[in-house]
């Protein structure tokens, strides 16, 4: 996310807060108790709803939440020992009465749901040592049922997860023991045909599969900026029971591979699919987030390999074939590949209900389309952008934009708006803007350097939207940050980077440019763009219109002084909505799980974390009790409070 982030300092002590808030008409409550309820997917659903179906918290007794259980995995480290550092991004499933999650070093463990008792924990035997390049991170696993195997039968339920080290694991759901009929003792090599890497984890996998029918689908994560023949960015289809791989999408099209072939056949540096995908069993489709092709700012060489690359990708789940695309950037040069899941629900339109999908970029716009077709259910217009200004970059004269709903985050920067507590401080932003080359939205970058606005880190980012489908309301955390991005000659990668310990500077191999990219901040480490910094957002589907927008966080954990000011700042996470009318979110740089009332953004609790909270949470009802549960591990680049705790919270007993 941003590694400078940490650096926001003292002067934030001198900043007061401004409330932004509309509302929506109350939600109803739902009436308290029932049978259990699971989280069964990453998601919840295979759809990836992030929403509950439980009503037992409303806004009327959430105030009452209490720590119900914590439990630690004892998986966190930094330093030398543990080059990447680690990010507790994880969101636990609930599948017949056990809770599994995994952690930052790929272990997995079962958990009792009502107590955090441990039932059984897998040691994957990840090497911490390795710097790979996304940490170590970890945020989710997947459950599947063998309904032929008899009852009682070794890995009748199976839970599946991708790992640092680019292997799909299979366990025993009852056990932990590796599903010995799976690969090869429960473990099948994902390098196998992609290419060989350069160092160890520059190819990874950071989210769970996606279950479709007796399927594992995979992507990959692939390390940006790094030269033209990184390795493919194929999405694989694996039989859950046998491990076999049954089918390969390769995100390039036929004839076109720039930087030559792996030994698998597929094209080098394809946009590759990092976020977790959404699957709608019922119409046999598998929805793929892309990422832009590798390096990210090199675009002169990649012609061909934009085809699928920051878009939307929907394949028939059985066989991978491509049923339609469609692109939300073209000739991506801003790092804005498709960030999160896409989240599938109902559209409710002129008593019609439409197969949709919303998707959440980096931009922070939300496209909404039909499932079947990849066809806009809001108008999208394509508009004019800025032309490079420099030699050796491919632009495309213009992007697309949804007419609705409008951008979650502001596309407009005015250097005289430039943020700072004390007059030295602004000014300095304000030097900053005005040395930079800046359009507006989509401006290239630039041997100058050019402004990111909004930056690579979002908008929205990994942890996506939650969708309440009676309300028909979305809900999505966004952060509003301005980035510089400078294009270096190859010969002055070198120095730069020994020049500049800690800043993000890559050599983009093979192309025309090295690259520098750094978040704008002031000599007092506050963010150059005024803030909030952060917003939770909630956005009526039927009309396309924002409800509300309420800060996010405070700096209660990242200022000297621990004073809780709701500032409103850097999140990463994603919400999740209840049937009783609540919005559930941590993310934000303090540690605390927050609730939200859907209807009007009123924040109603918060309850504090042992660490940081960037991870989506999940609930769930069991013993007749509601638990909301969160990883709180904190995000090593983002600086927040390092930890190994998942905690549940529930009213009093």
């Amino acid at each position: 996310m941003i590694g400078s982030s940490r650096v926001l300092a003292s002067a934030l002590l001198a900043i007061g807060s401004l409330c932004v808030l509309a509302c929506s008409p109350p939600v109803p409550e739902v009436p308290a108790g029932g049978a259990d309820t699971d989280w069964l997917s990453y998601g919840n659903d295979p759809g990836g709803s992030r929403h509950a179906r439980v009503g037992d918290l409303t806004p009327a007794n959430v105030a009452g939440l209490e720590v119900a259980w914590t439990a630690n995995t004892g998986d966190v480290c930094s330093g030398p020992d543990c080059r990447a550092g680690t990010a507790f991004e994880g969101t636990p499933i609930l599948v017949d009465g056990t809770l599994y999650a995994c952690t930052p070093f790929n272990n997995v463990v079962a958990l009792d749901p009502a107590t955090g008792e441990e039932r059984w924990r897998y040691d994957h035997g990840l090497d911490t040592t390795q710097g790979y390049a996304n940490q170590m991170v970890c945020r989710g696993v997947e459950s599947w049922f063998d309904e032929a195997a008899p009852a009682g039968a070794a890995c009748r339920h199976r839970i599946l997860m991708g790992t640092l080290d680019a292997q799909l694991v299979a366990l025993d759901g009852a056990t932990g023991e590796p599903c010995a009929d799976f690969g090869e003792n429960g473990r099948v090599d994902l390098l196998e045909g992609v290419g060989a890497q350069k160092w160890q984890g520059e190819y990874s996998l950071t989210s769970p599969p996606a279950i479709a029918g007796d399927l594992a689908i995979v992507g990959s994560a692939v390390s940006d900026g790094q030269r033209i023949d990184a390795p493919s960015g194929v999405v694989r289809a694996y039989d859950v029971r046998t491990g076999a791989m049954r089918w390969a999408f390769d995100p390039a099209p036929p004839g076109v591979a720039p930087g030559g072939r792996t030994p698998g056949g597929w094209a080098r540096s394809s946009p590759n699919v990092w976020a977790p995908m959404a699957v709608d069993a019922e119409r046999d489709l598998v929805f793929l987030p892309t990422g832009n092709p590798t390096p990210d700012y090199a675009s002169a060489w990649r012609q061909g390999l934009e085809t699928y690359g920051s878009s939307v990708v929907a394949l028939r789940a059985s066989t991978g074939e491509l049923v339609w695309h469609f692109q939300t950037v073209h000739q991506d040069l801003w790092d804005f590949d498709v960030p999160s899941q896409p989240t599938l629900f109902e559209l409710e339109r002129e008593g019609e209900r439409i197969p949709a999908l919303v998707q959440s970029t980096k931009m922070g716009m939300l496209f909404t389309l039909h499932r079947e077709t990849g066809e806009p259910l809001f108008p999208v217009e394509e508009r004019p952008v800025p032309q490079a200004v420099d030699p050796g970059l491919v632009v495309a004269p213009t992007q697309p934009f949804p007419v609705k709903p409008p951008p979650l985050v502001p596309h407009g920067l005015d250097p005289a708006d430039a943020f700072g507590v004390l007059g030295f401080d602004s000014s300095a932003c304000q030097e900053s803007f005005e040395s930079l080359h800046w359009e507006g939205i989509y401006t290239p970058p630039s041997l100058q350097g050019s402004i990111m606005y909004p930056g690579n880190a979002g908008g929205s980012n990994w942890g996506g939207v939650a969708v309440h489908p009676g309300r028909q309301i979305v809900v999505a955390n966004v952060q509003d940050l301005a980035w510089m991005v400078r294009l270096l000659p190859p010969e002055q990668y070198a120095a730069e980077r020994a020049a500049n310990p800690g800043v993000e500077i890559s050599p983009q191999e093979g192309s025309k440019f090295a690259m520098r990219r750094e978040l704008l901040l002031s000599p007092l480490g506050l963010p150059c763009n005024p803030p909030p910094w952060g917003l939770l957002v909630a956005v009526d589907m039927q009309r396309g219109e924002i409800l509300w927008s309420e800060k996010l966080g405070t700096v209660r954990d990242i200022a000297p002084v621990p004073i809780p000011w709701k500032l409103g700042v850097p999140n990463l996470g994603g919400p999740i909505t209840t049937d009783g009318g609540l919005v559930f979110i941590g993310a934000a740089m303090d540690d605390y799980l927050r609730a939200f009332d859907l209807a009007t953004g009123a924040e109603l609790w918060k309850g504090r974390l042992p660490a940081g909270g960037q991870a989506t949470p999940m609930t769930y009802r069991h013993g007749g009790r509601q638990y909301v549960v969160i990883a709180a591990g904190g995000h090593s680049r983002a600086g927040t409070t390092p930890g190994d705790a998942i905690v549940a919270f529930a009213l009093p007993n």
